[in-house]
């Protein structure tokens, strides 16, 4: 069946990663893979390697400027590109589990039932939680940070005094992210599923029927879907409406060439509606969310795709997998 679909395959350069990459990221022009060890490839003038942490690497985030990470030796770390990993926190021991960067310089970090936000300068505030963090993620604008945990998410704004909004819905909920307009929040939970709310007047969304934990999720071009694993093809719910995705069916592409077969991983291409789909087989493809085209990027191969990125002018591709293998691409 592959062999039936147009192929890039020739485009890609392997990296020697050797163990599990947990993330991909770009800094500018250089791919970034993040390993299960605590170290990092770092695709820049020959691939180099850096220690970021002492330990597992438990949360990355990336703006393409500078890369973001917690680990469970306690320690918050930032890479720049050309210079040498910087301790930004050190919990004494406590694991960072979640980070997040946000507009102007803004970062965020959580560990235990504490979230903590700062600003370029400054020092950083510090928010207690009924629970662990799940997850945390900026709005794209303004400094005002969405924390995900135990039966629901707190919406913090971390200079002003006052309570914070809470959002309430029962469940672990993990992953959290904003839509580009700021008008919904949606999170990631220990089910099956998505939730979600309108935030004009607290509308819930549910985002069901997955066979499996939704553990990957990407903004397409301009907000339009949220694309997300979980299933035997990749799901993108529409956020284009007033209602979002509710009372709307999602866009289903990519689907998987074997039964039992899932989605890892989505990537969304940064200016054009194409999305990244990797499997639990190996396989990744770059599909055109209008009619389905697909490009064979990588053949299956039984090693499930782990980590994906594009590079932010959409010209360069990064992969890892549970095994070891890796890639970059020029497209």
């Amino acid at each position: 069946m592959s062999n039936a679909r147009p192929s890039l395959r020739d485009r890609i350069r392997g990296i020697e990663a050797g163990e599990s990459a947990v993330a991909a990221h770009f800094l500018g022009e250089s791919g970034v893979l993040v390993l299960a060890s605590g170290e990092a490839v770092v695709t820049a003038d020959g691939d180099s390697r850096v220690t970021l942490h002492d330990g597992g690497v438990l949360d990355t985030a990336s703006d393409g400027k500078v890369l973001l990470s917690g680990g469970d030796d306690g320690r918050l770390v930032r890479l720049a590109p050309g210079m040498k990993p910087e301790i930004l926190h050190d919990t004494g021991g406590t694991w960072v589990d979640r980070v997040a960067l946000g507009p102007n310089g803004a970062f965020a970090w959580s560990a235990g039932r504490k979230a903590f936000a700062s600003q370029a300068k400054g020092e950083p505030r510090m928010l207690s939680l009924p629970s662990a963090v799940g997850g945390l993620a900026f709005f794209p604008k303004g400094h005002r940070l969405a924390v995900a945990h135990y039966n629901g998410v707190t919406l913090w704004y971390p200079n002003i005094a006052g309570e914070p909004q809470k959002l309430e819905w029962k469940g672990s909920h993990l992953g959290v992210t904003v839509s580009a307009d700021q008008r919904f929040v949606v999170t990631t939970m220990q089910e099956p599923q998505l939730h979600g709310w309108r935030l004009e007047d607290g509308q819930h969304m549910r985002m069901s029927g997955y066979p499996g934990k939704v553990r990957s999720f990407s903004w397409t071009q301009g907000g339009k879907f949220l694309a997300t694993s979980g299933a035997a093809e990749a799901i993108l719910w529409p956020f284009t409406g007033k209602n979002g995705p509710m009372g709307a069916s999602p866009t289903m592409i990519a689907p998987a060439a074997k039964a039992g077969i899932k989605v890892t991983q989505v990537a969304a291409h940064p200016s054009s509606p194409v999305v990244a789909v990797g499997f639990a087989d190996g396989l990744i493809l770059l599909t055109r969310i209008e009619d389905g085209a697909e490009i064979l990027l990588r053949e299956p191969d039984g090693d499930a795709v782990t980590a994906m990125a594009w590079r932010a002018d959409g010209k360069g591709f990064l992969f890892g997998t549970d095994s070891g293998a890796a890639g970059i691409a020029a497209l």
